[in-house]
């Protein structure tokens, strides 16, 4: 038989692993969880809101879940490790877990209630972390439909701050290279970038990730009409 301890320690190894995240020191200790709602994510010297702050937690920071414990008003917290030396308690709402029955369908419900930049990047925490939820197509299509609605606004702001500023290079080489794209690429969502319209349109990435995994989904019928208007539309020749 296996430890219990030593258990938990090759589970969280395999987390790190399938995710793809690892902080310079992880965490160690209890359940692994990851903050999706930054705005809740106050780490805090004891279970109550109005608990001494000890530092906000950014989206997307993997802890441990160590013991939890529910207050009077309802509202239940979460004892976590941040680092080996840094623990405290934050509030349950902040945080979900691969382990934990439901906390998919929570971040979905999140990802759905958010917009723009904020549900990509909630997307993409879900498809990190849930690699073998069932709701990964609904997901997916979510992040394709979300960047593709944004190429647009990319596209306007981008034309703004080139007009009077493009030098020898090509111009297509001054929009790939807008800066306003960078905290998307970091979220490994590309764009396309149409020369003659242009516009940027979402390189689809997320779509045919659906059809090639989940080909019988409702989800791919819906990737595959999307990927043929981007067909029919993009010239980037």
């Amino acid at each position: 038989m296996i430890p219990h301890k030593l258990t938990l320690c090759l589970l969280f190894i395999l987390f790190l692993q399938i995710t793809g995240f690892a902080q310079k020191k992880p965490p160690s200790g209890g359940r692994p969880a990851v903050v999706v709602d930054e705005r809740l994510a106050a780490l805090r010297s004891t279970p109550h809101l109005n608990g001494k702050l000890l530092r906000r937690l950014s989206r997307g920071r993997l802890v441990v879940v160590r013991s939890f414990k529910t207050g009077a008003d309802g509202i239940t917290f979460l004892l976590v490790n941040v680092t080996r030396r840094t623990h405290g308690w934050i509030q349950r709402d902040a945080v979900v877990s691969p382990s934990r029955f439901g906390d998919d369908r929570r971040l979905l419900t999140l990802i759905q209630r958010s917009d723009r930049f904020d549900r990509i990047s909630r997307a993409r925490i879900f498809l990190d972390h849930f690699p073998r939820s069932a709701l990964r197509p609904e997901v997916l299509l979510l992040l394709g439909d979300t960047a593709e609605s944004l190429a647009e606004k990319l596209s306007l702001d981008a034309a703004r701050r080139l007009k009077d500023d493009l030098g020898d290079a090509p111009e297509s080489s001054y929009y790939l290279n807008y800066t306003g794209l960078d905290r998307y690429n970091r979220q490994r969502v590309g764009f396309v970038f149409d020369k003659t319209a242009k516009r940027f349109h979402y390189d689809g990435a997320a779509w045919r990730e659906l059809i090639r995994r989940y080909p019988r989904s409702s989800a791919a019928s819906e990737a595959r009409k999307r990927l043929d208007l981007l067909f029919s539309q993009v010239r980037i020749m």
